[in-house]
């Protein structure tokens, strides 16, 4: 497999994935991923996007509900 911007070599490997979202910081480490040997670039599996696409609407939602809770 190779790196869409630089053609260097994917290697799989483990990563963090961070996410700054108003309200709220999200950083999950040793997340399976595809990392370019050359520029470092990661590509996640499909799986675990999907994993971490379902933990953000769920902490959407909850993080809504705290605000809601904190007007009341």
């Amino acid at each position: 497999m190779q790196c869409h911007f630089c053609a260097g070599e994917m290697k799989k490997g483990k990563t963090t994935y961070t996410l700054n979202r108003a309200g709220y910081h999200l950083l999950i480490d040793d997340v399976p991923a595809w990392i370019c040997s050359q520029c470092g670039e990661v590509y996640f599996e499909e799986n675990a996007v999907d994993m971490i696409q379902g933990m953000i609407k769920n902490l959407d939602m909850q993080v809504n509900k705290v605000r809601e809770a904190a007007i009341a």
